[in-house]
């Protein structure tokens, strides 16, 4: 019986180490992952310039991403789990090899970057860090504040790469970044909003209408900056919000489609990157 007991314990314990091993804390978010290196790549072309430093940004961006999922399962196990879970030593290490490639990165800027730059940018990835943990323990992910305020975040990253190519932010970046995130806002909205008609398809008692106001809200405020900047004559970045407007506003309208709601998400996943892309490339043509 002791030898049972002992086999049993010594095979749990092996599926426990397998299972360890088996864990890979990357960004798994691919819109995120997508949301914080478009603006990078604008920014860098805009720059028209080129520095080794913005190869230390590129992989700080990567590293506080990637930080994120083990910082939340390290969390959960301290403020939240009783029992040690089996991913929680895997979550620990990779935390720990994420931060070391952020502060490696972090010295090679400091070195770049003027201080007060330096700190305004790493304090804005502090406060969004914590709040993202905050969130995801407990389970306000959906929250539609939070999934505004994680495009504006992500959007940020084009600052770096305009510290790191040229020194500064430039006048064009703090452009780039008020245009992208208002478009990486209304996306995510969107696809919110699509979640819930997928909901309501099976279950009509929870069916909501939230995320769909705030995304019509969204694509309003894309179509009212296109006209701002038709205005103004910058035809260029009026057309790059225009076809973001209107892409966004023929989403909702097919999601008044069953058949549509079942399409895979993976199809709409390519179907908004898509729409990014060209939206992204029209802005760096308007603001060159």
């Amino acid at each position: 019986m002791a030898a049972s007991v002992m086999t049993e314990q010594a095979a749990t314990q092996k599926r426990v180490n397998q299972q360890q091993k088996s864990v890979r804390f990357l960004p798994r978010e691919h819109g995120a992952t997508a949301m914080l290196f478009t603006p990078m790549v604008c920014a860098a072309m805009l720059a028209r310039g080129w520095r080794w430093t913005e190869l230390a940004a590129f992989a700080a961006a990567f590293a506080a991403l990637a930080a994120k999922d083990p910082l939340v399962i390290l969390a959960r196990q301290w403020l939240v789990w009783k029992q040690l879970h089996p991913e929680t030593p895997a979550a620990a290490a990779w935390f720990a090899g994420w931060t070391l490639l952020l502060a490696l990165s972090g010295i090679v800027l400091l070195q770049a970057w003027p201080s007060k730059s330096t700190i305004l940018l790493g304090l804005g990835v502090a406060v969004f860090s914590v709040l993202a943990v905050a969130v995801n323990v407990k389970n306000r992910q959906r929250s539609s504040l939070f999934q505004i305020a994680s495009a504006v975040a992500l959007t940020s990253s084009s600052l770096a790469i305009s510290l790191s190519a040229t020194g500064a932010v430039q006048a064009w970046c703090w452009w780039l970044w008020l245009l992208l995130a208002l478009q990486a806002a209304a996306g995510i909205l969107v696809v919110h909003a699509r979640l819930d008609a997928r909901i309501a398809l099976r279950n009509a008692a929870k069916a909501t209408q939230e995320f769909r106001r705030k995304a019509q809200m969204a694509v309003a405020v894309l179509a009212a900056a296109a006209v701002t900047a038709g205005a103004l004559r910058h035809s260029l970045v009026a057309l790059a919000l225009l076809v973001a407007a209107g892409g966004y506003a023929y989403d909702l309208h097919s999601q008044r489609d069953a058949d549509d709601l079942q399409r895979p998400l993976t199809s709409v996943g390519r179907r908004a990157l898509a729409l990014s892309s060209v939206y992204s490339i029209l802005l760096i043509a308007g603001l060159w």
